[in-house]
């Protein structure tokens, strides 16, 4: 609110575009630099604010070779989801961990329980977090319901991981977010 009556009062003082221009910048690199630091408050444990457990310099440059790389880090998948939240398409990171949990399972109790709690929340029409997938992906869950098993999933996580490789992972690496996350790494790294 305060940066927004600063930039009321310079354009009213006359001031030029381009300075207009770097002062947004300069407005928006601030507010970055915020949810970056509320983001290592409330994904890093109280226990682990030393410097050791914090994601390194080489961690998070780490993480733009690969989404694998990416969210095999606990901190580069958390950084991730925060920038999928951002994109409104977070349903797809949800979808692939809750598919990742599910492989995990091994009672056959805990896995119908699991498969259909993740049908009614992703997989179903209408579902309060449906993903993007085709009629026969479907078709083959739905199928699979009754007897589920640890892969019962998997051409289904596959499909959402490919889409996130290939439109989401590439704008993340990209993004102010991931930038600053690296500045703030390599910060750290030089103090």
């Amino acid at each position: 609110m305060k940066e927004d009556l600063k930039m009321n009062t310079a354009v009213n003082d006359g001031m030029k575009p381009t300075d207009l221009c770097k002062e947004k910048t300069r407005i928006k690199m601030k507010n970055l630099r915020n949810r970056i630091g509320l983001f290592l408050k409330i994904h890093i444990p109280h226990s682990m604010h030393n410097k050791s457990h914090r994601p390194t310099a080489d961690d998070v440059s780490q993480w733009a070779q690969s989404l694998d790389k990416l969210l095999g880090h606990k901190y580069g998948k958390a950084a991730f989801c925060i920038f999928m939240k951002t994109e409104f398409c977070e349903e797809n990171i949800e979808f692939w961990t809750a598919c990742e949990d599910f492989r995990m399972l091994s009672s056959h109790q805990e896995l119908t329980s699991k498969a259909n709690s993740i049908y009614e929340e992703f997989i179903k029409n209408e579902a309060p977090k449906e993903v993007n997938l085709d009629f026969s992906t479907k078709t083959k869950i739905i199928q699979s319901l009754p007897e589920p098993n640890a892969t019962s999933f998997l051409a289904a996580q596959r499909k959402i991981y490919s889409l996130m490789e290939n439109n989401s992972y590439p704008r993340f690496i990209l993004s102010d977010l991931y930038q600053e996350l690296c500045a703030a790494a390599k910060r750290r790294h030089n103090s």
